[in-house]
């Protein structure tokens, strides 16, 4: 067993839901003693949306994602995962708002301090690690999307706002943010420093992983840091974002928009490369300067989710290669 690492997460919802649930395993076997999550905050849908739109305040769902995966496998931690995840019914103004969002958007208001505010929330969870987010002030994702004028199918369209770019029907050519150089938490930047371990992905590519890498301090922070950098690649292409996309298009596209960015290890379900996938792939990766790692990361059940509990066999590997 390699000695316990530092690690952080970067990416948002499902998927860093997934990968924070298999490294919080790791602490639990002490493969990994200090974990921080770094998540996306540019949501402008659903409850975060709403609560961002009234309180001029980031999108809490996905902070209040990562920090759910954090909780610990005891009762304490399970029933406050699930409170934290509830998500109201009934007919009125609090119709689909959660639990969670409301708890954190309390909390900001109250301290006055992102980081403080999920820091207190931690505590009270039992989270066995820190959720930090990736800016603090909201922002919006900006796209340019081929496919979408009529009559001419290489003219771009600027697509804004996460939803939008999630469920445009064209292309997506480039991603950037507004405002482009938001402010960056420090304890951001020193837990970059500081890691050994970097893991970015699985998740909605363009826009949940690459707005990491489009602001600026952060990706400054991740060029430069001696971490060793695992890109988690998704299962499958997504529709609207990544229709159409193999696995070696998602790490070139994040190569793009980040190319001074060292990558270590690739991982991808062997199972989920069809044709010449695998080997298009592993070129790809080589000339990089990077290792594929192939294993069995997806879920039992047929769906293109990742199971936590394989993620942390496979993270476990790859630090334990390196130890």
């Amino acid at each position: 067993m390699t000695r316990a690492q530092a690690v952080v997460a970067f990416g948002g919802g499902h998927g860093l839901h997934a990968s924070l649930s298999a490294l919080r395993l790791l602490v639990d076997d002490l493969t990994v003693d200090d974990l921080t999550a770094i998540v996306t905050v540019a949501d402008n849908g659903g409850s975060s949306g709403r609560l961002r739109g009234e309180f001029g305040v980031l999108p809490p769902g996905d902070l209040r994602m990562a920090l759910a995966a954090l909780c610990g496998s005891d009762t304490w931690g399970d029933t406050w995962a699930r409170v934290l995840q509830h998500r109201f019914e009934g007919n009125g103004d609090m119709r689909g708002h959660v639990v969670g969002n409301l708890l954190i958007v309390s909390l900001w208001e109250l301290l006055g301090d992102h980081v403080d505010a999920l820091d207190w929330i931690g505590r009270l969870l039992g989270a066995k690690g820190r959720v930090l987010p990736m800016a603090l002030t909201p922002m919006d994702i900006r796209a340019e999307v081929r496919g979408l004028v009529t009559g001419d199918p290489d003219a771009l369209t600027t697509v804004r706002g996460q939803v939008e770019v999630a469920t445009t029907e064209g292309v997506i050519v480039s991603l950037d943010l507004e405002p482009p150089d938001p402010e960056v938490s420090p304890v951001a930047l020193t837990k970059i420093a500081e890691a050994d371990w970097a893991f970015i992905g699985p998740g909605s590519w363009f826009s949940s992983v690459i707005p990491h890498v489009r602001v600026p301090a952060l990706r400054d922070a991740i060029v430069a840091t001696d971490a060793r950098l695992v890109v988690v690649l998704n299962l499958e292409e997504q529709a609207g974002e990544t229709g159409g996309f193999a696995p070696a298009d998602h790490l070139a596209v994040l190569y793009e928009h980040a190319p001074a960015m060292t990558v270590h290890t690739v991982l991808a379900d062997a199972a989920n490369l069809v044709d010449d996938q695998a080997e298009e792939l592993r070129e790809m990766v080589e000339a990089s300067g990077a290792r594929l790692v192939l294993a069995d990361v997806a879920r039992d059940d047929g769906t293109p989710r990742h199971d936590p509990d394989k993620l942390a066999v496979a993270y476990a590997q790859i630090m334990d290669d390196e130890g």
